[in-house]
C-alpha cells in the first residue's frame, strides 16, 4: 500500500431495523388504472375503443420512463371513465414499438377512433401533459 493509513470502518447498525424501521426496497413500475398492453392485445385495448386512449411506451431500464409513470397512473385514475390508460413495455412488444416509430421512450401518445392524434417524447409534468392533451380529453 502507499504508506496512507487506513481509516477505521464504523460498525453496522442494526437497531435501525431492529426499531421497526423497514429496509428500503426498491419501487417496481407500478400500474393503478392504466392498463398493460401487449402485442396481442393492442388492438382491443386502443385501436377497437370507443373513448380516447393515452399510450404510454417505456421500459422497466428506464429512468424518465419510472418518473413519468407514476403521473400517467395519477391521470388515469382521475380521467377514468372518460380515456383509457395503457401502458407498453417497448422491450416486450418490439412489435407495437416498431409499428409506430418509437425510438425515444418515455413517448406518450394519444389515439382517438384507431388513429394516432397526438404524440409528445420525453418525461414531463403532469400540467404538462393534460395541457397538450386538454382538447382530446373532454
Amino acid at each position: 500500500r502507499s504508506g496512507r493509513a487506513a481509516l477505521p470502518r464504523k460498525p453496522l447498525n442494526y437497531s435501525y431495523y431492529s426499531q421497526g424501521n423497514p429496509p428500503r426496497v426498491r419501487k417496481e413500475h407500478s400500474v393503478s388504472s392504466a392498463q398493460q398492453a401487449t402485442d396481442a392485445t393492442f388492438d382491443e385495448l386502443v385501436l377497437k375503443n370507443d373513448k380516447p386512449v393515452i399510450v404510454d411506451f417505456w421500459a422497466e431500464w428506464c429512468g424518465p420512463c419510472r418518473m413519468v409513470g407514476p403521473v400517467i397512473d395519477e391521470i388515469a385514475g382521475e380521467y377514468a371513465g372518460q380515456v383509457d390508460v395503457v401502458k407498453v413495455d417497448v422491450e416486450a412488444n418490439g412489435d407495437i414499438a416498431m409499428k409506430y416509430g418509437i425510438t425515444s421512450i418515455p413517448a406518450i401518445y394519444l389515439f382517438k377512433g384507431g388513429e394516432v392524434v397526438k404524440k409528445t417524447v420525453g418525461a414531463k409534468a403532469k400540467s404538462a401533459l393534460l395541457a397538450e392533451f386538454s382538447e382530446h380529453l373532454g
